[in-house]
């Protein structure tokens, strides 16, 4: 079945995850993804252990739906490869370092959006081309420290820590698909392409709410609540019999619900308690009545009970498990194409489903291939790949 973007036809020039996650994510759907690596790869076929015949999980995470050729942009012949494959693309997503692709003389605004017209150009970058820290290189972990990020990530009474997912990467990479996707939109009405950017920083502060409103509202600098929530309680990880569980208690409705599942009916309608606004200045009285009730509860089989009931909650999982439970394989979110094993993609449509066509491709593997469709000759293929302009397997 033909995915929602069938037809939609993308050169992916990004390494690392935050342009791999959105190209992923439009291949997912129907798009067809041409990835166009360096000579020497994307950087995270190395990054590991683990490897698969000599490929990093981290790449193989992000690279499905996709045909792997490489190029030698630095050189003349290779962009002009790039250029014939420009010619019938709809979406350029790349992440070079800013000015890059201008000091090539191929930058959007001088030679990509007059050439192609109807071309949507999307960067990804750490920081954007203006502001003082225009042009400059960003990495997730450094951008989650400068953003505030990692200043609200960690114990009340410990040190900051790196959020553990490189969720900034993964938001601009999110971002990134929404932009592209407007912009596709867009070029319904008016036929003409346009230049769209992602960026870390701006990702990264749009991901800092509530915390960002909190002070814009009260002038004061947020601070480390642990697993604890600055605005709504009961809003923790606690302790039970068996595992930690999480309750995540929204209103006065779904308190009242979790007050009688641990038979203390009488807490919903004490006055320290009684609304949002008491539990949040009472939470360490709450706290504690809290865990006296849940000491003896399994906890596994009690978030479920809780769910149930209607009241947030759940228990807290490894990996692993969280892979394995009945739930996530119900909703069919592991995908497996022969010996690859990967996460479903999360946007679920009714009529034009995902699709998982293509495993992760070893480098370069696809280069003569896509050269053929794009009418270079068998000579003229080999020349590219004895030169080292386009290496092929």
């Amino acid at each position: 079945m033909a995915g929602a973007l069938h037809g939609l036809r993308v050169v992916d020039l990004s390494r690392v995850l935050g342009g791999p996650y959105c190209t992923q994510m439009l291949g997912d759907h129907g798009a067809e993804v041409i990835k166009v690596e360096p000579p020497q790869g994307d950087e995270t076929r190395g990054w590991g252990p683990p490897f698969r015949d000599g490929t990093a999980s981290y790449f193989l995470g992000a690279n499905r739906n996709k045909r792997c050729i490489a190029l030698d942009l630095a050189r003349p012949e290779g962009r002009e490869v790039l250029m014939r494959l420009l010619e019938s693309a709809d979406v350029l997503v790349e992440n070079f370092k800013v000015g890059t692709l201008e000091k090539w003389g191929i930058g959007y605004q001088e030679a990509l959006a007059e050439r192609f017209p109807r071309l949507i150009h999307c960067r990804v970058s750490g920081f954007g081309a203006d502001g003082p820290l225009g042009g400059l290189a960003g990495y997730d972990a450094a951008v989650q420290a400068m953003s505030g990020l990692m200043s609200v990530n960690g114990e009340a009474d410990g040190a900051s820590v790196r959020i553990g997912i490189p969720v900034v990467d993964l938001a601009t990479g999110m971002n990134a698909v929404i932009a592209i996707l407007l912009a596709v939109q867009e070029r319904h009405r008016s036929g003409r392409g346009q230049f769209v950017e992602a960026t870390l920083f701006d990702s990264a502060l749009a991901l800092a709410h509530p915390h960002t409103a909190n002070w814009f509202l009260s002038g004061r600098p947020p601070k480390r609540t642990g697993s604890a929530h600055p605005n709504i309680s009961p809003y923790d990880l606690f302790p039970t019999r068996t595992r930690p569980i999480f309750l995540a208690v929204g209103n006065d409705g779904q308190f009242g619900r979790f007050c009688a599942a641990i038979g203390r009916s009488e807490l919903a309608s004490d006055p320290r308690f009684a609304t949002n606004r008491d539990r949040v200045v009472n939470r360490d009285a709450l706290r504690a009545e809290l865990e006296a009730a849940l000491a003896d509860r399994d906890g596994e089989a009690f978030a479920v009970e809780l769910l149930e009931q209607g009241v947030p909650c759940g228990a807290l999982l490894g990996v692993d498990e969280a892979l394995t439970q009945p739930h996530a394989i119900e909703r069919g979110l592991t995908v497996a194409i022969g010996e690859y094993r990967g996460i479903a993609s999360p946007a679920t449509l009714s009529r034009t489903p995902a699709s998982y066509r293509l495993a992760p491709s070893a480098f370069a593997a696809d280069t003569a291939a896509v050269l053929r469709e794009f009418g270079y000759g068998e000579a003229e293929i080999e020349a590219l790949r004895v030169s080292g302009v386009a290496p092929g397997t």
